[in-house]
């Protein structure tokens, strides 16, 4: 698909990802990595004792599963992408907490898709990551990539 062709789907659907687990060893290895060692997260015996019963996921390792959930979706490609970059993210929101064990995917809708400079384009779009089995999603943000082409 065109970039042009892309372009015209603003404010629709345009995919959705597999499911994949936030197990407790993928939240301890972000745990390690970024230094944010609270208990919540890794204290499966104290985090029993909080309202959510166990350990969550940081808000955070949800939202940069972002990219290994577009990469496991249905959503178009464009054609002759040569790189794409994050740009940022509006509006980002956690609305609910992914306990150890639940399953994610990501919902992509198009916001926007402008020629930056021929060539380069900016993607906005939003994405809703749901938690499987529950009614609210773990987060929603508007994501913004720049590709070349």
């Amino acid at each position: 698909m065109t970039p042009q062709d892309m372009a015209t789907k603003a404010g629709e659907h345009l995919g959705t990802s597999e499911w994949v687990e936030m197990s407790q060893e993928r939240i301890n290895q972000f745990a390690e990595a970024t230094g944010d060692h609270q208990f919540i997260h890794i204290d499966e015996e104290k985090a029993k004792m909080t309202p959510f019963g166990g350990t969550i996921a940081h808000g955070f390792l949800t939202l940069s599963m972002i990219p290994y959930l577009s990469a496991n979706s249905d959503l178009p490609k464009v054609d002759g992408v040569k790189m794409g970059v994050n740009y940022g993210g509006n509006k980002t929101r956690f609305i609910s907490p992914v306990k150890s064990g639940k399953r994610i995917r990501g919902h992509w809708k198009l916001v926007d898709l402008t020629e930056k400079r021929p060539g380069q384009w900016q993607q906005t779009s939003e994405i809703t990551i749901e938690i499987e089995g529950e009614d609210k999603p773990a987060l929603i943000t508007e994501w913004i990539m720049q590709f070349f082409v």
